[in-house]
């Protein structure tokens, strides 16, 4: 854990549930390792977009309000002290991997918005997992929980060499 103090835990925020208790999770995780705690949205131009359509419209204003609203959600109006807000332009994995040369830990939601909801990681998440320059946790939040059945406790029937056993004795 000594590089954790060399920058501050890192957390990409988008505004969805996962990227909000990310937060919440980062804020507690830099609280307990004393480390400064940075939230960081990051936004670029769609790649198809009418000029005139986007004439008054900022996406650099719209990422800077989707920060502060998930940093309300997340902290009721109470974020923690020190906290530091990054918008940063850019694609966002790209984004969030040049900016972990610089942090101790990058925290990430395992799903953001977009993405197809079977996938256990989005591709952002995935992406920063794999080529981040820091630790990277991603955080399975209780938003992500998925009915994946009943838990299997016991196997009613083995077949062994041909023999079969079972387990009412």
């Amino acid at each position: 854990m000594d590089d954790i103090d060399t920058g501050p835990v890192l957390v990409g925020v988008d505004g969805s549930d996962s990227s909000i208790d990310a937060l919440r999770h980062a804020a507690r995780l830099a609280q307990a390792l004393d480390a400064p705690l940075e939230a960081v949205t990051v936004w670029e131009y769609p790649a198809f977009a009418d000029y005139y359509a986007v004439v008054d419209w900022s996406p650099e204003a719209d990422a800077q309000a989707t920060l502060e609203s998930a940093i309300d959600q997340a902290f009721g109006g109470a974020p923690p002290t020190g906290l530091r807000r990054t918008v940063l332009r850019g694609p966002t994995a790209r984004a969030l991997i040049d900016a972990s040369r610089r942090a101790g830990m990058l925290v990430l939601g395992s799903r953001g918005h977009g993405g197809f909801a079977g996938l256990l990681l989005g591709s952002v998440s995935a992406a920063c997992a794999a080529h981040a320059r820091c630790p990277v946790l991603i955080v399975h939040g209780r938003h992500d929980d998925r009915d994946l059945g009943e838990p299997t406790t016991a196997i009613d029937t083995v077949d062994v060499g041909g023999l079969e056993e079972s387990d009412q004795d």
